[in-house]
């Protein structure tokens, strides 16, 4: 496939299914085909709501009319406690056999621009794990900055009641110091 210059724009309510179909394709979750209207409303109305926000984007890029890659970008503050702001990225998807062709570049390049902009020198990734998606952002110059964790809110909360009930770590304690007392005895012996 050759490599042609990737069109790059702002995705709307009318890219949902297309953008519902490269998450389920890149992801492998999120069958949208067992509750198309539910899923296709709530997709509408997200991506609706993305675009009149003027502090977030949803970027997609197009090979031939069709959607193949999209990330989404936001501005907000680069710490909790500090005003510099700073374009935060997340999402990164392209299709399989649209990897290696410019479309990950492509849509860096148009965060890149979103940034100077609005006078933003700073940016943050945030990536689902994947290696090869993790190398092309090393590859640009990014590290890591830390960790981002998910859960459910119920399971949380019964994990964090469970915790509590059982006096939070030390049971935790009290199993490895009967560890270190059974290895010393075993040492001893």
């Amino acid at each position: 496939m050759p490599r042609q210059a990737a069109r790059i724009r702002d995705a709307g309510p009318e890219d949902a299914w297309d953008l519902m179909e490269l998450w389920a394709a890149v992801s492998g979750i999120g069958d949208h085909t067992a509750t198309p209207d539910r899923s296709l409303g709530d997709a509408e109305q997200a991506l609706a709501t993305i675009a009149l926000d003027p502090d977030q984007r949803l970027l997609v890029a197009e090979h031939e009319e069709r959607v193949v890659a999209a990330m989404k970008v936001s501005r907000g503050p680069l710490w909790p406690l500090a005003p510099e702001p700073a374009v935060h990225s997340s999402f990164l998807l392209v299709l399989p056999q649209f990897r290696r062709h410019g479309y990950g570049h492509a849509l860096m390049e148009a965060a890149l621009l979103w940034a100077e902009e609005k006078d933003i020198t700073q940016i943050t990734v945030v990536t689902d794990g994947n290696r090869d998606t993790n190398r092309f952002f090393a590859r640009l110059g990014l590290g890591t900055l830390g960790n981002v964790r998910h859960a459910n809110i119920a399971a949380l909360r019964k994990k964090l009641a469970t915790e509590r009930t059982r006096g939070g770590n030390r049971h935790l304690v009290e199993v490895l110091a009967q560890r270190r007392s059974m290895r010393r005895r075993q040492a001893a012996d």
